[in-house]
C-alpha cells in the first residue's frame, strides 16, 4: 500500500527547493561558466547553459598563474590547521569533560568566551607578533600561515559534549583494567567518537581552505601565495577572459565540495552527538 504525502509535506519541499536555488546557483554557474566561451559570457541575458564546451579553459588557468604552485600551498595551510586544531581540541575536550582541576567550570565558560571576540579585533596584533618574529618570509610563512589558527574553542566545545556522552561504566571498566588517562583517551574515548572528531575536522578545513583576508595581508612572496589569493590575479591579467576566471574559481571549489559531500554524514552526526543526554 502506497503512503499518501500530506500537503504540508508537500509545502516543505516546495519551500526547501525554492531555498535551495539560490544556494546551488552559484555553484553550479562556476562550473557552467567555466566551460563556455567569449560569447556566451558576453549575451545578455547571461547564457546559464553553455552553447560550445571550451574544456581549454582550465588548462589556460595553468597557463596563466601557478595555480598548482597555490594549491600546494593551501593544501598545506588547510592541512596543518585541520590536524593542529583536532589534536588540540581532542586533548582540551578531555580535560575539560573528564579530569578533576580547581575552577574547571570558570575556566572553560572563559575558554568559550573566545568565541565572542571578532577575528577582526585581533587581527592587527596577531599579524604584528608575525611580523616582528619574521614568518612573513621564504618558508616561515608557512608558519605564520597557520601559528595563530593552531587551537579552537568551538572544536573543544563540540568534543567536550560528545565526551560528556561517554558511558561512565565503560570508563570505570577501563580505570580498572589499568588504563591511564593517555591510554583511556587514545584508545577508548577517540574510536568511539569518530563522528564528532570528523565534524570538527571537516569544519576547520573548510574554514581554513576558504581563508582570505588574514594570507591577503600576511604573504609578501608571490611564491607562498594561496589558491583564494591566488586566483584572483585571474580578474587582472586576463579581465577580458571571464571564462578563465571561473575556471579558476571551480577548480578552488573543488576540494570544499569533496569535503561536503563525503564528510556531510559526519557534520550531521557530530552536531547532533552531544544534543541529548
Amino acid at each position: 500500500m502506497k503512503r499518501r504525502v500530506s500537503p504540508g509535506r508537500i509545502v516543505v519541499y516546495v519551500v526547501l527547493g525554492l531555498a535551495l536555488i539560490p544556494v546551488l546557483f552559484p555553484v553550479y554557474y562556476a562550473f557552467a561558466g567555466a566551460v563556455m566561451g567569449p560569447g556566451d559570457l558576453a549575451t545578455y541575458p547571461p547564457a546559464l547553459v553553455p552553447g560550445d564546451l571550451h574544456w581549454q579553459n582550465f588548462g589556460d588557468v595553468f597557463d596563466a598563474v601557478p595555480l598548482g604552485r597555490f594549491y600546494v600551498n593551501s593544501a598545506v595551510q588547510a592541512g596543518v590547521i585541520t590536524l593542529a586544531q583536532v589534536v588540540t581540541s581532542i586533548l582540551a575536550a578531555y580535560a575539560f569533560a573528564f579530569l578533576r582541576m580547581p575552577a574547571k567550570a570558570a575556566t572553560f565558560a572563559l575558554f568559550l568566551a573566545t568565541l565572542m571576540v571578532p577575528w577582526e579585533s585581533i587581527i592587527i596584533p596577531n599579524y604584528l607578533a608575525i611580523s616582528d618574529w619574521g614568518l612573513t618570509r621564504g618558508g616561515l610563512t608557512y608558519l605564520g600561515l597557520v601559528l595563530p589558527f593552531l587551537a579552537s574553542a568551538f572544536g573543544t566545545f563540540l568534543l567536550r559534549q560528545a565526551f560528556l556522552q561517554f558511558p561512565g561504566e565503560l570508563r570505570d571498566a577501563a580505570v580498572i583494567d589499568g588504563c591511564g588517562h593517555w591510554r583511556l583517551l587514545w584508545r577508548v574515548v577517540v574510536p568511539l567518537s569518530k563522528p564528532s572528531i570528523a565534524a570538527v575536522g571537516v569544519y576547520v578545513f573548510l574554514s581554513a581552505w576558504n581563508q582570505y583576508f588574514w594570507p591577503l595581508i600576511l604573504i609578501r612572496d608571490p611564491e607562498y601565495q594561496t589558491l583564494q589569493i591566488g586566483i584572483s590575479q585571474l580578474n587582472d591579467a586576463e579581465a577580458a577572459q571571464p571564462g578563465l576566471i571561473l575556471a579558476g574559481v571551480a577548480l578552488s571549489l573543488l576540494p570544499t565540495l569533496a569535503v561536503v559531500i563525503f564528510g556531510q554524514r559526519y557534520i550531521v552526526r557530530g552536531l547532533t552527538a552531544g544534543a541529548l543526554r
